[in-house]
C-alpha cells in the first residue's frame, strides 16, 4: 500500500471516528442486555405480590415477551446500522471494502412484522457476527489512536518545566523516533483495522454463494427483459423505418414500370425517388445495426470505438488507454454502450467544457473511468440513465461508483471482472 501524505494526516482523526464507533456499538449492546435483563427484573418485583403462582407466572411470562417483542427489533436494527456504518468507512477510511452480508432484508424492507423479522434476523449467522464485533472492536480500537497519543506524549514531555538536563537527548530522540513512526503507520493501523472488520462483518463462504445466487436470478430476470426490449426496438425500427422505405420502394418501382417507354421525365423522376428512398433505407439500416453493435467496435475494439466516441462528441474528450489487449465482445459492447451514454449525460446535463475517458485492465477486472469538470451534482434518482447502466453491467457482476460533489468534478467508474484476450503475436 502505497501512504500518502494526505493519508497521514487523516489517519489520527479517523482513528478517533473509528474508536467512537466501537463505544457506540459495546454501549448499544450494553444497553440492550440492561433493557432486556432489568426490565424483566423490574417487571416481575411488581408482580410479586399480584395473584396465585399461576397468575405471577403467567404475567411474568406476558412481561418478558412484552418487553423482548417491543427491544429486539429496535436492537437488532440499530446494531446492524451500526455494523453498515463500519463496513463504509471501512471502504472510504482504511481501503478496505466490505460486502453486506446480509441475506435477511432489512426490516423496513421485509414482509411481516417486527417480531418475525427479528426471530429470523437471530437466525442468521451475519447478525451474530455483527455481535461478535461488537464486541471486538472495542479491544482493537483503541491502538488506532496510536498517530494521536503519540505526539500528545511527545508535547507534554516537551512542556515539563524540569531542567533541561533532566530530558535525556537519548530519551528525546526515541520519542520522537517513535512520534514519527506512530504518525506514519497510522494508515497501515486503519487498514489492519479494515480486514480485522472484514474477518466479521464480512460474508461467510455460505452466505456469499446464496447472495451470489440471488444476485444471479435477478440479473438473469433483467438480461431477459433488456433482451426482449431491444428485440421490440428493433422490431419497431425495423417497422418504422427501414420496412417503409422498402415499401415505398417497390411502390415507386412499379410506378416506374408503369410510364417505362411512354413518359420519359416522369420515368426520370420516380427513378430518382427510388434511388433516394433505397439510400434512405439503406442508411436507417446502418443506424440500426451501429446501434445493436458498431461496427468499429467489432473491427477494432472498445479503445478505438471509445476514440470514436470522443471524436464525435462536441465536448473535448481526453482518452487514456491502458489495454495490453480486448475484454471478451459482450464484456465490451457492455462497457462501451455505457461510456457512451455516460459522455451523452455530460454534454445534455453536466455543464461541461471538457470530459476524459481512462480504460485500463488489472488484477482481472476492467476499468473505465468517465469524468467531467462540470457543476457536479449528479443523482441516479434523477432518470439520468444511470440506474440503466446498472443494469447493463449487472449480467457481468460489473459495477458503477459515481462520484459528483456539487461543484464538480463528476468522475463514474466502471469495473466488470473480465480476463483479456491478449493479441496475437506473430512467431518467427
Amino acid at each position: 500500500m502505497r501512504v500518502l501524505p494526505r493519508e497521514i494526516l487523516r489517519a489520527p482523526a479517523r482513528g478517533v471516528g473509528l474508536f467512537g464507533l466501537a463505544v457506540a456499538g459495546l454501549a448499544l449492546v450494553g444497553s440492550v442486555v440492561a433493557l432486556l435483563v432489568y426490565g424483566d427484573i423490574f417487571l416481575l418485583g411488581n408482580l410479586r405480590g399480584a395473584g396465585n403462582g399461576l397468575a405471577r407466572g403467567i404475567l411474568a411470562v406476558a412481561a418478558v415477551v412484552i418487553v423482548v417483542s417491543l427491544g429486539l427489533p429496535r436492537a437488532l436494527t440499530a446494531m446492524r446500522r451500526l455494523a453498515n456504518l463500519t463496513r463504509r468507512l471501512s471502504r472510504e477510511w482504511c481501503g478496505v471494502p466490505i460486502p453486506e452480508p446480509y441475506l435477511l432484508p432489512a426490516i423496513e424492507d421485509s414482509e411481516g412484522g417486527s417480531w418475525s423479522w427479528s426471530v429470523r434476523a437471530l437466525g442468521q449467522a451475519a447478525t451474530w457476527r455483527d455481535v461478535g464485533w461488537m464486541f471486538l472492536a472495542p479491544i482493537a480500537s483503541p491502538f488506532l489512536l496510536l498517530p494521536l497519543a503519540a505526539p500528545a506524549c511527545l508535547g507534554w514531555f516537551l512542556s515539563l518545566p524540569a531542567a533541561q538536563d533532566s530530558k535525556p537527548p537519548a530519551l528525546l530522540a526515541a520519542l520522537c523516533a517513535a512520534t514519527g513512526a506512530a504518525l506514519y503507520g497510522g494508515p497501515w493501523l486503519l487498514r489492519g483495522y479494515g480486514m480485522l472488520a472484514r474477518s466479521l462483518l464480512g460474508p461467510t463462504v455460505q452466505a456469499e454463494l446464496s447472495r451470489r445466487v440471488r444476485h444471479l436470478t435477478e440479473t438473469r430476470s433483467e438480461s431477459i427483459d433488456s433482451s426482449a426490449a431491444e428485440l421490440r426496438r428493433i422490431e419497431r425500427d425495423l417497422h418504422d423505418g427501414a420496412q417503409a422505405r422498402l415499401v415505398s420502394l417497390g411502390m415507386t418501382l412499379g410506378a416506374l414500370e408503369q410510364v417505362l417507354g411512354r413518359d420519359e421525365d416522369e420515368a426520370r423522376a420516380l427513378l430518382a425517388e427510388a434511388q433516394g428512398s433505397s439510400v434512405k433505407a439503406l442508411a436507417e439500416l446502418r443506424d440500426l445495426v451501429r446501434g445493436i453493435h458498431p461496427p468499429v467496435l467489432a473491427d477494432r475494439g472498445l479503445v478505438d470505438a471509445v476514440y470514436a466516441l470522443a471524436l464525435d462528441s462536441p465536448l473535448p474528450v481526453e482518452v487514456s488507454n491502458r489495454l495490453a489487449g480486448r475484454p471478451p465482445a459482450p464484456v465490451e459492447s457492455a462497457v462501451y454502450f455505457a461510456v457512451s451514454e455516460l459522455l451523452a449525460n455530460v454534454t445534455k446535463h453536466a455543464g461541461a467544457t471538457r470530459a476524459w475517458v481512462e480504460v485500463d485492465h488489472g488484477q482481472g477486472v476492467l476499468h473505465a473511468r468517465v469524468g467531467d469538470d462540470g457543476h457536479g451534482g449528479a443523482d441516479p434518482a434523477l432518470g439520468t440513465g444511470l440506474s440503466g447502466i446498472e443494469r447493463r453491467l449487472a449480467p457481468f457482476d460489473g459495477a458503477l461508483a459515481l462520484s459528483s460533489p456539487a461543484g464538480g468534478p463528476t468522475v463514474m467508474d466502471l469495473e466488470v471482472p473480465c480476463e483479456l484476450l491478449l493479441p496475437k503475436t506473430s512467431s518467427s
